[in-house]
């Protein structure tokens, strides 16, 4: 008989294209705020503001001095802004996302998320910072948003290559919801389903980025896959990527991307039943050339080295990410298999099965 335990994250959802515009005055209404702090990277700020134009007034501070990782001083100043503030409002992608929770870590303030890529953040309890190129994840319930609004609409202008970036970082947290130290079947049913609309939605989006059914899928596929990691929590493939990226601050997405088939090589043979259900999924008996090959065909970068990384830089962070590997990843994790699986992801060479 299967026994599991399932933690259901209360957070609402509004999705649908334009809802952005027409449920967002709403939605804050709803939780009757009054003194607002907008944090938007420059890239959304006039897109955050047009969103916000019907209650212009309620918002007292603006932030846009996000970067990735999150650095602990951006923290620190985000904070300062949040000053008197009764909700934070974010628009933007995961940078973004991840400003507003560090916020609402030490403020226990209210998050409205309007996500505008495919992190799937803004459904996660998990919170990030980077301080002297090492970065620290955690989990508490404070950083969950109250309600995300998702709007297709939104992501529309998402150039096809951060799109398929993003939508494979999405892929990440569907295929590590498999073996993720809390996985249940819940979240990984829900996780299957966040592969096909993600399988589906990625080539449709890079062959025409104004697809606006394609969009959706990555859109809904992406809300799914946050979901389930939100419940089933990170393993080997995170920790990895959360450490490159802290250190040489990587793009968080392309690491994602190019690192997820090593990991899955590496742990294929152990989770038989994982790799059968994500091959399923992706439509491909083999899971980890599938998602290799769809990497490739998308454009994914060749490797690590391809984001500026030499080829001792990864080697030089094992020891962080041994610290930090899953006791019951379906791979033992050793020195040796590690070290192999950073040299091909450096490199780029077609990963297989057991390979680490």
């Amino acid at each position: 008989m299967t026994t599991f335990t399932y933690d259901a994250l209360s957070a609402r959802v509004v999705f649908g294209p334009g809802a952005a515009v027409t449920r967002l005055p709403a939605e804050i209404d709803t939780l009757g705020a009054q003194r607002i702090l907008l944090i938007a990277g420059a890239s959304e700020l006039t897109l955050a503001r047009e969103l916000s134009a019907p209650f212009a007034d309620r918002i007292t501070a603006t932030f846009s001095a996000v970067r990735p990782h999150v650095p602990i001083e951006v923290a620190d100043s985000a904070r300062e802004a949040a000053a008197g503030a009764d909700l934070i409002l974010c628009v933007g992608g995961g940078s973004t996302t991840g400003t507003a929770k560090a916020v609402a870590l030490t403020t226990g303030l209210p998050i409205v998320a309007v996500p505008t890529t495919y992190a799937g953040s803004e459904v996660t309890p998990v919170w990030g910072l980077t301080e002297d190129g090492r970065k620290t994840t955690g989990t508490d319930p404070v950083v969950l948003p109250r309600t995300v609004v998702y709007d297709p609409d939104l992501t529309l202008t998402l150039p096809a290559s951060l799109s398929v970036a993003s939508g494979l970082n999405a892929m990440a947290h569907c295929v590590e919801a498999f073996w993720a130290p809390r996985r249940n079947p819940v979240s990984s049913a829900v996780a299957a389903d966040a592969i096909r609309h993600l399988a589906v939605g990625l080539p449709a989006i890079a062959a025409d980025p104004g697809d606006e059914q394609a969009r959706a899928d990555l859109l809904l596929g992406a809300y799914l896959a946050g979901s389930a990691f939100a419940v089933a929590g990170s393993g080997l493939h995170h920790k990895i990527c959360h450490v490159l990226g802290g250190a040489f601050d990587l793009p968080h997405a392309e690491t994602h991307a190019i690192v997820l088939p090593y990991v899955l090589a590496l742990n294929a043979p152990n989770a038989l039943d994982a790799s059968s259900r994500i091959a399923s999924a992706l439509g491909n008996d083999d899971p980890v050339r599938g998602l290799h090959e769809l990497g490739s065909k998308l454009g994914v970068p060749a490797g690590l080295r391809a984001l500026g990384l030499s080829e001792n830089d990864p080697q030089s962070v094992v020891d962080d990410i041994l610290a930090l590997a899953p006791a019951d990843n379906p791979t033992p994790v050793t020195r040796d298999g590690l070290q192999n699986l950073l040299r091909a992801a450096w490199a780029g060479t077609a990963p297989t099965k057991g390979e680490g």
